[in-house]
């Protein structure tokens, strides 16, 4: 892979706490003998994508684009959103050459970026890259191809897999390295997700605090009954909250949207909100990575309903017995309709483990 579409990926990586809910993205623009004249990455939505950010950077410093090529992680996009088309910008700029690591999944783009380039004589290389970039954007090629987000399940646990002591203690199990690890996952989602149950035991904040981070990830609730107190902290940070429940009780929806809540009612036709639903719900408002921070009966039921997509398992050195689990699904009657996973890393952070592990299959879109 050329030099410059690593510099492009690497630039990607300083978008994913910034750009959500358009991809992450990055951009070189280098000359025909090799010099670097340009280079930027996707800021906020609304911002300016990868290209133009490369564009401008190489007017600051007065070094002109005309017959350049442009490195870029993905397909230049050809419509009009919250800013205007990439290809076009390139088209006008001069480009003579795009190297692309791979096509748009947004049907509004799907292609037609790299035909207005054709069309215009740029010159096309499409493929460098397409793996990373992909995994940089699993969360945006999953909403746009499957109409659902990335949903990731985060568990701190102990060795012997209990995320809590019998009488519901779970302060703290992991140390601050993994702490920390976990709000940096946090900031990279659109939203984080819990139950009720654990809004109602913990009174979480579900922020990022421990690492900086330009862009706090929504909130979202899943609460049948409307039990969310009015003055629980998830209220303390200013972002978008999404409450989501099978209750139609005017009250309780007026006092929480009085709070700020967003009231979504998606029952499931047994008293609970409807997962999947959910997840179609969510996609609609433009998430693309979901982590959940949930406890056993949320975890499980997500899990019974194959809508977990990865696991990030934080697991410290240390046994506690009997305690909460991570999940509470089956019972199974065979080992076979066990939920098979694919280990993905495994690292060390701090004193504790963090395994990422994928469902078999769920990448496959």
């Amino acid at each position: 892979m050329h030099p410059f579409m690593t510099q492009a990926l690497a630039l990607a990586q300083q978008s994913l706490t910034l750009s959500a809910p358009n991809p992450h993205v990055g951009c070189v623009i280098a000359s025909a003998d090799g010099q670097l004249l340009g280079q930027g990455f996707t800021q906020h939505a609304g911002g300016a994508h990868a290209e133009i950010m490369a564009l401008r950077d190489a007017q600051a410093q007065g070094r002109s684009v005309l017959g350049a090529t442009a490195y870029v992680t993905l397909e230049p996009c050809s419509h009009q959103g919250r800013t205007g088309p990439c290809c076009d910008a390139l088209i006008q700029a001069g480009i003579a050459k795009v190297v692309a690591s791979i096509a748009d999944p947004n049907p509004r783009v799907a292609g037609q970026g790299f035909d207005r380039l054709r069309a215009a004589g740029i010159t096309l290389e499409i493929g460098p890259g397409a793996d990373v970039s992909r995994e940089l954007n699993i969360g945006f090629f999953s909403r746009m191809i499957r109409q659902r987000p990335w949903v990731r399940l985060k568990i701190a646990a102990s060795l012997d897999g209990k995320t809590a002591l019998v009488n519901g203690a779970s302060q703290w199990i992991t140390g601050e390295a993994a702490r920390a690890d976990g709000h940096a996952w946090r900031a990279r989602a659109c939203a984080v997700l819990t139950g009720i149950g654990t809004v109602l035991h913990d009174n979480p904040q579900l922020d990022v605090r421990l690492v900086a981070t330009e862009r706090q990830p929504h909130l979202v609730v899943l609460d049948s009954t409307l039990r969310t107190p009015l003055d629980a902290k998830l209220f303390q940070t200013k972002r978008k909250l999404l409450v989501y429940t099978a209750s139609g009780d005017e009250g309780k929806v007026a006092a929480l949207q009085e709070r700020g809540a967003q009231i979504i009612v998606l029952p499931d036709g047994n008293g609970k909100v409807d997962l999947a639903a959910l997840l179609h719900d969510l996609a609609r408002c433009e998430i693309n990575d979901l982590h959940v921070e949930a406890g056993q009966q949320l975890n499980g039921a997500l899990i019974g309903a194959n809508l977990v997509d990865e696991f990030i398992v934080y697991l410290a050195p240390k046994l506690i017995g009997q305690g909460a689990e991570m999940a509470r699904f089956g019972p199974l009657d065979e080992l076979s309709a066990a939920t098979k996973l694919e280990f993905k890393s495994i690292e060390k952070i701090g004193a504790d483990l963090r395994i990422l592990a994928r469902v078999t299959g769920h990448d496959a879109f």
